[in-house]
């Protein structure tokens, strides 16, 4: 019998062929263009934490007092995403999250952080995700995304919250933003070498064994439970859907 986690793969091959070739993707060629797609993917890059930090909370023990839980193998594996996302080197050697990275690049570049750190303060003070959501001047396709993922995290269902972690929140942008930074850059260009290297760093970042080890975790996770196979594939297909109307959103502001 062909295994589960070939089966949920084959069931995104077209839904991730569709996203890849998003026509996004061919209109973001100016420093304009990208201050309009970081405006609105911070919100993604900002909310993969707390996706992570769910996938941590329910991999390891962060109660007190300590006990082992779960696999030895996905714990290192969490804990080491978590490093990497949490406490990163910048191009200068100083130790920043990919989120701050991230807001640093956009300082850089140009583009508006407004909503973004209104809504980490609104959160900081207590105000409800939801409302705090409602109130942000950002695309509705952009609510809809970050809705979608914490639905998800509320479900506390793990193998949803690893479906989405491992298959729907995958990084596709391509190479092609990288050569047309590089291009901007050879050409004199110069507030956006913080850009280039946060994507090079998660190029960089998501290869190597975090693959397959999440396939791993996954197969854990999920066993022989058809159920949980089929959620996770109908999760995973949602989250794709969900990344290509984000996508939809940017493409409309940038043709406004």
């Amino acid at each position: 019998m062909e295994p589960q986690i070939a089966k949920l793969q084959a069931a995104l091959t077209s839904k991730r062929a569709e996203l890849i070739a998003h026509p996004m993707y061919g209109q973001i060629n100016s420093i304009e263009d990208f201050q309009c797609f970081m405006e609105q993917h911070i919100f993604a890059v900002w909310d993969f934490m707390s996706l992570l930090k769910a996938l941590q909370r329910a991999l390891t023990c962060v109660e007190v007092p300590w006990a082992p839980k779960g696999s030895p193998v996905t714990r290192r594996f969490i804990n080491e995403i978590v490093l990497g996302e949490e406490s990163d080197l910048d191009s200068n050697g100083k130790v920043l999250s990919h989120f701050e990275m991230y807001l640093e690049a956009m300082q850089q570049i140009g583009a508006n952080t407004l909503p973004i750190h209104q809504l980490t303060e609104w959160l900081y003070y207590g105000k409800s995700l939801d409302e705090a959501l409602y109130q942000l001047d950002i695309r509705e396709e952009t609510r809809a995304f970050v809705r979608y993922t914490f639905e998800i995290i509320n479900s506390r269902q793990l193998h949803k919250i690893a479906a989405l972690f491992t298959f729907g929140r995958e990084d596709l942008i391509p190479e092609m933003f990288i050569q047309i930074l590089r291009e901007m850059q050879n050409q004199g260009q110069t507030n956006i070498d913080k850009l280039l290297y946060y994507l090079e760093r998660h190029i960089e970042v998501d290869g190597g064994d975090h693959g397959p080890i999440s396939l791993k975790m996954m197969e854990e996770i999920c066993g022989t439970d058809l159920v949980k196979w089929q959620e996770a594939t109908e999760v995973s297909l949602v989250a794709l859907e969900k990344r290509y109307q984000l996508w939809d959103g940017v493409r409309a502001k940038l043709q406004a």
